[in-house]
C-alpha cells in the first residue's frame, strides 16, 4: 500500500521505518527541513520504560494548586478562553482517581515494556549510535512524603512485572556516585534499572537515514493543508505543494494532530503542554550524573548524554505558544546545580517544545472512523520512550495484522 506518515518527529520516523519494513511504499511529510526538529529535538533524553506514569492521579489537583505558588514550580498554568484547553483539563481531572490511575498506568506500562523490546531489536538491526546508556532511572525523593507516595508506583510496577528497587540514601549514591556531595538533601529513591537514556534527535536522524535506505521518501519543508477524505475514506493529503495520493494516512503530528482531524468530526483530546530543557557541557565528571535522575520535587529529569547534561521538565499549559521564559530556565538551572554542579551552565543552550498530552496519559494509537486514517499521537512526555512500540503497533494495524500486545484500548474509541 501507499502510506503517508504525517510528522517527522520520533513517532513519525519510527512509524515510517516499521511501515517500510512491513513492505509498504511510505512517504513522510513534515513542515521542517529535517527530522526531529520540534518536540523531539532536545527532550529530556529519558527512555523510561519503568518510570512511566500518567500525570492524572489521586492528589494531583491539590498538588497542582500548591505548585502554582512555588518559586520553582513544576506546573505553570496560563488560562485563556480556549474550549479545547478547558475540555482537556476537565477530562484530566476526571482521571484523577485511584481507579483510573491504576488502569491508565497499567496500560502505559504495557506499551512501554513492548517499546523496550522493540527498541532493543531496532538497535540491534540498525547499529544506530545515539549517546545511549542502559543504566536505569533514579527517581529521587527529597522528603519522606515523596517516598511514601511512591508506594502506588511500586505496586503498579510489581503487578506488571517491571523490575524496580527502593533505595535509601546510600543506595542512591551507589547508583549515582555524584550524589555523595549532597547526601543530606535526599531521603531515598526508586530505581527502575531497565530504563535507558539517549539523544532523541541523534536517534531520529540516524533512523531516518536507515528508512531512506528502505526507500522511504521524505517531503521536508512541506506545509500540510488538510486531508483528502471522500466517501468516508481517506484518499490522500493536501499540501502547499499539491495533493499526495495514498491508501492510508498515519497522523503523527503531536500537538497539532487534533487540528488536522477535527474538520472530519474526529475529536482527539490531545493538548500541548510545553516543556523546557537545558543542554549543558560537562566540566567536572565527578559531579555529573551517570544516567538519569528524576528530581521528584521539581519534576525535572537530569540526564547524561555523552559529554553533556540534558535537564528537562516542567509543564506549562499555555496553548500553542513556544516562547522561552527566563523563569523556566532558572528552575532547570536550580535543580541541576543543586544536585549535580558538574556542568558549565553559562554555556547551556535553552529550548522548549510542545508535548502532545492526552487526559489519561496514554497515547492514541489506531484506526479512526475514517477508513484508512490512523492516529499515532498523544505520547506526552514519553514519545521517546513509547515510540518504538507504538510504531510496531501502528505498522501491524495498517497491515491488517494483530499486534503483539493488546492495542484495543489504545485507540481513540476509548474516549467514545
Amino acid at each position: 500500500m501507499k502510506v503517508i506518515v504525517l510528522g517527522a518527529g520520533i513517532v513519525g520516523i519510527t512509524s515510517a521505518y516499521q511501515l517500510a519494513k512491513a513492505g509498504h511504499e511510505v512517504t513522510v511529510v513534515d513542515r521542517q527541513p529535517g527530522p526531529a526538529l520540534e518536540t523531539s529535538f532536545a527532550n529530556a533524553g529519558e527512555v523510561s520504560f519503568g518510570y512511566c506514569s500518567p500525570w492524572a492521579g489521586p492528589g494531583i489537583p491539590m498538588k497542582a494548586l500548591k505548585w502554582l505558588f512555588m518559586e520553582h514550580a513544576p506546573l505553570i498554568l496560563r488560562p485563556k478562553i480556549d474550549a479545547a484547553m478547558i475540555s482537556w483539563m476537565l477530562k484530566m481531572l476526571s482521571n484523577c482517581t485511584s481507579k483510573r490511575y491504576a488502569i491508565n498506568k497499567s496500560r502505559m506500562l504495557r506499551l512501554a515494556d513492548y517499546s523496550r523490546i522493540s527498541l532493543a531489536a531496532m538497535r540491534e538491526e540498525t547499529g544506530i549510535a545515539y549517546d545511549e546508556r542502559m543504566q536505569g532511572t533514579l527517581q529521587l525523593f527529597r522528603t519522606e512524603a515523596q517516598l511514601d507516595a511512591s508506594a502506588k508506583d511500586v505496586k503498579a510496577l510489581a503487578s506488571d512485572g517491571i523490575p524496580y528497587e527502593v533505595l535509601d540514601p546510600d543506595g542512591c549514591i551507589r547508583v549515582e556516585p555524584a550524589l555523595k556531595h549532597v547526601r543530606e538533601k535526599i531521603v531515598g529513591g526508586l530505581l527502575t534499572p531497565k530504563d535507558e537514556t539517549g539523544d532523541c534527535f541523534k536517534f531520529s536522524s540516524a533512523l531516518a537515514a536507515k528508512a531512506a535506505e528502505l526507500r522511504v521518501r521524505f517531503n521536508y519543508g512541506s506545509i500540510i493543508r488538510g486531508l483528502d477524505v471522500d466517501g468516508g475514506r481517506v484518499r490522500g493529503v493536501i499540501t502547499a505543494h499539491g495533493q499526495l495520493k495514498a491508501d492510508a494516512v498515519v497522523v503523527a503530528l503531536g500537538s497539532f494532530s487534533p487540528l488536522l482531524v477535527r474538520p472530519h468530526s474526529i475529536h482527539l483530546p490531545v493538548y500541548p503542554v510545553k516543556g523546557y530543557s537545558l543542554t549543558i557541557p560537562i566540566i567536572d565528571e565527578a559531579r555529573a550524573p551517570v544516567s538519569t535522575v528524576m528530581d521528584e520535587t521539581f519534576k525535572i529529569a537530569i540526564t547524561r548524554l555523552g559529554d553533556r547534561i540534558r535537564v528537562g521538565g516542567m509543564a506549562e499549559i499555555s496553548g500553542y505558544t513556544n516562547d522561552l521564559g527566563e523563569p523556566r530556565r532558572l528552575t532547570l538551572q536550580h535543580s541541576v546545580t543543586d544536585l549535580f554542579p558538574g556542568g558549565d551552565v553559562s554555556k547551556a543552550s535553552f529550548w522548549s517544545g510542545l508535548r502532545p498530552m492526552t487526559p489519561d496519559g496514554t497515547p492514541v494509537i489506531g484506526a479512526t472512523k475514517v477508513a484508512g486514517l490512523y492516529l499515532n499521537t498523544g505520547h506526552g512526555t514519553l514519545g521517546w520512550t513509547m515510540s518504538s512500540g507504538s510504531a510496531r503497533v501502528i505498522a501491524d494495524l495498517v497491515s491488517g495484522r494483530k499486534p503483539d500486545i493488546d492495542a484495543a484500548d489504545l485507540a481513540i474509541a476509548r474516549y467514545a
